[in-house]
């Protein structure tokens, strides 16, 4: 068969297919002649005239007569995959209403991308207190300093997600809508913030923002060929939280001894029939049930106590733990009380949800309450997301899940997470849990097999990592493998200590270094057996190694962070600042990687 002349472009792995599909087009393409390619572009165009659908090359490529695709931007930053998954839903169905959207990851690019664009759309989530989620950390420094370009040609809208569990609800796309204003960008429709349940409203933002972007004429196209845009293929499930899969729950062992300070159990669910596929790195969201004594508590103090069908409904589907601002507001609308108001008009309140939920409120400011008035008030249970402990290449049809069971006291009460106490007290075998996937393609083993690898997992952070060293093992990957593992105590608090263990022994974990902080007098963390293996650590880096962190956000991540910049200047001899870039650049260019929370 002839070859062609010169290499021919052909389709990314981003193209709305499966990887084989790409795979076996992009060899087709690779020895086609031009003769064949012309002869399946007719097929193609012919097979559409017959069957009334519109072939998906029209978006790049528009017909004699057509409108010109109006240009739409959508910049998004996420962290659990939430934002970019309805950025992808949202260009499709812009993509159907004469637009030709472009995603933009703001993970992957600098403020000068946003220069020359005409139409922008910002889908931004929040990270807890009113951070950029980790990701975007580097472009939202930029952008909020000097020297960001001036958009005084863009017109833009922004959808912040966020959790009004946390005070700062929706605050870094409220930043974002904030500053775009500031570099001359004119806002065209007021933004919109999400709590969990984002679905609905986002769907009705949606909505205006085709409206208002249209514009009331369009452009005839020009001979040019229009640029077929990007599109991220989606690894959409059917499954969702409003319709998930009820796996069976097939195991669940308690793997810290019974006089370790906290409570660890390693959960095994049942995934035969559902068509879930995962791979090592992503994530099952458990759709949870409440407590129903902690429900009939509420509904006794609030004068619904009986009320059989009000309770299952709570149970199943309403949050009666969390307590923020926007509840107690709507609280003190539908019950007014003075020292509530008050709280509420200064900085009160922010001390009074401080380890409290909504018992609390109804026990402090409780008065009589109608069955609607209750539903409205609170919001839709949300789902727990617990990164996958297996890889499936070693266990198909299950998913594992390492979860720390959640209980504390405060205020006199004894308290509890909801869905790590509903997965330890409230299933028992064979019951059925709703699941869900969330796909995490920025948390990927490398490409190369060969490749090595370091991971960063202390306590529960070392769940993906056990789906990695699985996959690894099964696949037969030569690369090199290096765990960090870290808690408390070695005796009481060694997760998976004999598959670790075993793996060492096999040589599919090469290194492990272990850091438990309670087992002599000076406290030691994973960062310091980091820095004491720094010379080791130094030379996989400038081999290639690919770095891994998960965990802890807040201090854990951050310290890892700072230690790898250190390392950086001892052994690299880069300056801080030069340290700081590489640390940049080894995270744009996926080398570093993180799942944080």
């Amino acid at each position: 068969m002839a070859s062609p002349s010169r290499a021919l472009p052909l389709l990314p792995s981003t193209a709305p297919f499966s990887d084989t599909a790409i795979q076996a087009l992009n060899a087709g393409l690779a020895e086609s002649s031009p003769e064949q390619r012309t002869w399946l572009a007719g097929f193609l165009a012919g097979y559409a005239a017959a069957t009334g659908t519109a072939p998906a090359a029209a978006q790049g490529v528009p017909a004699a007569g057509t409108k010109r695709k109006v240009p739409l931007t959508i910049l998004y930053a996420t962290e659990g995959g939430n934002t970019e998954a309805f950025a992808q839903k949202f260009a499709k169905t812009s993509a159907k209403q004469g637009f030709a959207p472009k995603i933009l990851d703001m993970g992957e690019i600098e403020p000068a991308a946003l220069a020359d664009v005409e139409n922008l759309v910002v889908i931004a989530s929040t990270w807890g207190e009113g951070d950029p989620p980790a990701r975007a950390v580097p472009f939202a420094e930029a952008f909020f300093a000097e020297g960001a370009p001036r958009l005084e040609k863009t017109r833009f809208a922004v959808l912040a997600l966020g959790d009004t569990a946390y005070t700062e609800f929706c605050a870094f796309g409220r930043r974002l809508d904030e500053r775009l204003a500031e570099l001359g960008a004119v806002r065209v429709l007021d933004r919109a913030d999400c709590d969990v349940d984002f679905e609905g409203p986002a769907a009705s933002w949606s909505a205006e923002v085709i409206k208002t972007f249209t514009p009331t004429q369009v452009d005839e196209p020009s001979a040019e060929i229009i640029h077929l845009d990007r599109f991220a293929r989606s690894d959409e499930q059917e499954w969702s939280a409003r319709h998930p899969f009820f796996a069976p729950l097939a195991e669940r062992v308690t793997i810290t001894s019974s006089r370790s300070s906290r409570e660890t159990i390693h959960v095994e669910l049942d995934l035969t029939d559902s068509a879930i596929t995962y791979e090592p790195g992503d994530s099952l969201a458990v759709v949870p049930e409440n407590d129903p004594a902690l429900v009939e508590r509420i509904l006794e103090r609030l004068g619904l106590g009986g009320d059989e069908a009000l309770a299952r409904e709570i149970v199943r589907g309403k949050d009666v733990t969390t307590l923020s601002r926007t509840t107690l507001e709507a609280w003190n609308r539908l019950h007014p009380h003075a020292q509530l108001a008050e709280m509420l008009q200064g900085d009160g309140w922010r001390g009074f949800v401080v380890d409290r939920q909504l018992i609390d409120l109804f026990e402090t400011f409780g008065a009589p309450i109608g069955k609607e008035e209750l539903l409205k008030l609170l919001r839709p249970l949300p789902a727990r997301s617990y990164s996958i402990a297996s890889a499936p290449s070693a266990h198909p049809e299950a998913a594992h899940l390492l979860v720390s069971v959640v209980r504390w006291q405060s205020h006199g009460y004894q308290r509890a997470g909801v869905a790590s106490t509903f997965l330890a007290d409230r299933i028992g075998k064979n019951q059925k849990v709703g699941v869900f996937l969330k796909p995490n393609r920025h948390f990927r083993l490398p490409a190369d097999p060969s490749a090595r690898v370091i991971m960063i997992g202390p306590g529960t952070g070392v769940a993906p990592f056990r789906a990695f060293l699985q996959h690894r093992a099964e696949t037969g990957a030569p690369g090199e493998n290096w765990l960090f593992f870290g808690e408390r105590n070695f005796t009481h608090d060694f997760y998976y200590q004999t598959e670790l263990q075993g793996m060492k022994e096999d040589g599919v974990l090469n290194r492990i270094d272990l850091a438990f902080s309670r087992d002599q007098p000076e406290k030691i963390y994973v960062q310091d057996r980091m820095w004491q293996q720094r010379k080791d650590l130094w030379a996989w880096l400038q081999d290639g190694a690919h770095f891994y962190v998960c965990g802890d956000a807040n201090q854990m991540a951050k310290d890892v962070d700072q230690t790898l910049n250190r390392i950086a200047i001892e052994e690299g001899g880069l300056s801080d600042d030069k340290a700081k870039a590489w640390l940049l650049d080894a995270t744009k260019s996926g080398r570093i990687q993180r799942d944080v929370y």
